[in-house]
């Protein structure tokens, strides 16, 4: 191992339920080979030997995010050496993006071009802003976004805010908007996607910070604390999707795409790191039914994962024919076209989680954006 490796530091929190406390560690991370060793300051020894984590990666590593070890939620809180400060923080840069109501078909494209791009989805969830707030956030521009037809649009329906992360991260979306002008857009950056998907300069598709001072405005404004955005949710006509976390990355907005292509509503969505607890909760129907059952609780924890309600009449079932069977290998061979078939690898990793039962439909829907969505003050 070369003497001069990389390595970057930093200080980690895990909320212990059991004990209701939070306890803190210094966690280091080898970006050569996504590997993670874990001491604990408190008792001044080890917590963890040097393992690997192929499922964490560089780009998840950065102030404010949360990873998985040994299926302890850690959320990384500050830096620990200079070393660490002075590699990373001009590389992890921070933007708000938001999705638009006139661009709601188009939410699959949209995640699909920032997954293939030098950005991270940190954060996301789907929201319906009011008139105040909407005005409210509209004032805080300058005049390319002020003014009442801004605001009377991001009030007219859902939007889907999110927190990008990574390098110069206001400018890299600035470029992959383009201007706000559909006109300009084309002319200017016709690859960009106001150039593809903009009506006019408000139904322009997407919004993002215009500088970081204003990043850090916005991201209080959507994400800050105390901010408790009503979840959109309808509960009825229901069924829960859930893109897990080693389809979301490379998939996520594919399988968003599809969804919708197929004649569902996606009337809610969320970004989700799953604690073990919870995992567990939630999977608990399959304990002792599904011998996978703990490494699909070990599986759902590894890292964020898209949770959705997903509605059409007789959600459960239809939605279940687009997901197909269990196994991907038997879909593959069955039915070819479903979700599972085309983004599963195996019984764990199949790509995604729908309901099975048209009786627990409503139940999984409110377990996630009604008790989770609650407890977590999101």
């Amino acid at each position: 191992m070369p003497a001069t490796e990389d390595k970057w530091v930093f200080h980690v929190e895990w909320f212990d339920q059991h004990a209701d406390v939070i306890r803190r560690y210094m966690m280091t991370f080898f970006p050569r080979d996504s590997s993670v060793s874990m001491y604990d300051p408190k008792n001044k020894r080890p917590f963890l030997k040097r393992s690997e984590y192929a499922e964490i990666t560089k780009d998840h590593i950065y102030i404010g995010a949360t990873v998985t070890v040994l299926a302890r939620q850690l959320k990384i809180v500050e830096y620990a050496d200079e070393y660490t400060r002075a590699a990373l923080e001009d590389q992890k840069g921070r933007t708000v993006a938001i999705i638009k109501p006139d661009a709601y078909n188009n939410v699959g494209q949209i995640l699909s071009a920032i997954g293939q791009s030098d950005l991270v989805i940190s954060k996301l969830k789907m929201i319906r802003i009011n008139a105040e707030a909407a005005a409210t956030f509209c004032n805080m521009q300058g005049d390319e976004c002020s003014g009442p037809d801004h605001a009377q649009h991001l009030s007219a329906d859902v939007v889907v805010a999110m927190e990008l992360i990574g390098k110069e991260a206001v400018a890299v979306w600035q470029g992959m908007m383009g201007p706000s002008s559909p006109a300009q857009a084309k002319e200017q950056a016709p690859r960009s996607i106001r150039a593809a998907l903009a009506t006019d300069d408000v139904r322009n598709a997407v919004h993002g910070s215009s500088s970081n001072e204003m990043a850090t405005k916005e991201l209080e404004f959507f994400f800050g604390s105390g901010k408790n955005w009503a979840s959109t949710a309808l509960f009825n006509n229901c069924t829960l999707c859930i893109v897990r976390p080693h389809a979301l990355v490379k998939s996520g907005g594919e399988i968003v795409s599809r969804i919708l292509a197929e004649g569902f509503e996606i009337s809610a969505m969320c970004l989700w790191n799953l604690d073990k607890a919870s995992a567990e909760e939630f999977l608990e129907v399959y304990k002792g039914v599904l011998p996978e059952y703990f490494d699909m609780v070990s599986q759902l924890c590894q890292g964020p994962c898209l949770v959705m309600e997903v509605r059409q009449e007789d959600a459960v079932n239809s939605f279940r024919k687009l997901v197909g069977p269990h196994d991907p290998e038997v879909a593959k061979h069955l039915r070819g076209t479903t979700l599972r078939a085309q983004y599963g690898h195996d019984r764990v990793r199949n790509g995604v989680h729908c309901t099975d039962l048209p009786e627990d439909g409503l139940l999984e829907v409110e377990y996630f954006f009604n008790i989770l969505y609650n407890r977590a003050g999101q």
